[in-house]
């Protein structure tokens, strides 16, 4: 009889644990500086992030504020401790400012987090989609 309950025990302990376990979104970075590139050069940027939780994290739906920004989202789970990334590309046959927002849907302990581009299409010139912070290096 006692093995039976210890067992038992151990079992509701092991599911309490699955049941508070959670997966954590980590991103390297929140904001996309474009900088100031040219019209018509490459508009695809990365977000890089992790899974800090213990659970694995599925995003289920990536957004962008507008139809001038296309993101794409990781195809399966991540699991704790693995990394992945979200793409997003701009049309950057568009000139002006570039200020737009890219929503993240997951299971996380956050589940709506947003990320951010920004920077500036030119005519012509520009520094070749190079960041404010590659020109100061």
């Amino acid at each position: 009889m006692k093995k039976i309950v210890i067992i038992a025990l151990i079992a509701f302990v092991g599911l309490v644990q699955q049941v508070n376990a959670q997966a954590k979104i980590e991103f390297k970075t929140d904001i996309i500086d474009y900088g100031e590139i040219a019209k018509g050069s490459d508009g695809l940027r990365v977000f890089e992030f992790t899974n800090t939780g213990d659970a694995p994290l599925i995003v289920s739906n990536v957004k962008s504020s507008c139809g001038c920004t296309v993101p794409s989202k990781p195809k399966g789970p991540i699991a704790p401790g693995e990394s992945s990334t979200i793409e997003v590309k701009y049309d950057t046959k568009r000139i002006g400012p570039i200020r737009k927002t890219v929503t993240v849907y997951s299971n996380a302990d956050q589940p709506i987090f947003s990320l951010k581009i920004k920077g500036k299409v030119l005519a012509t010139g520009g520094d070749n989609g190079k960041s404010v912070l590659e020109k100061t290096k």
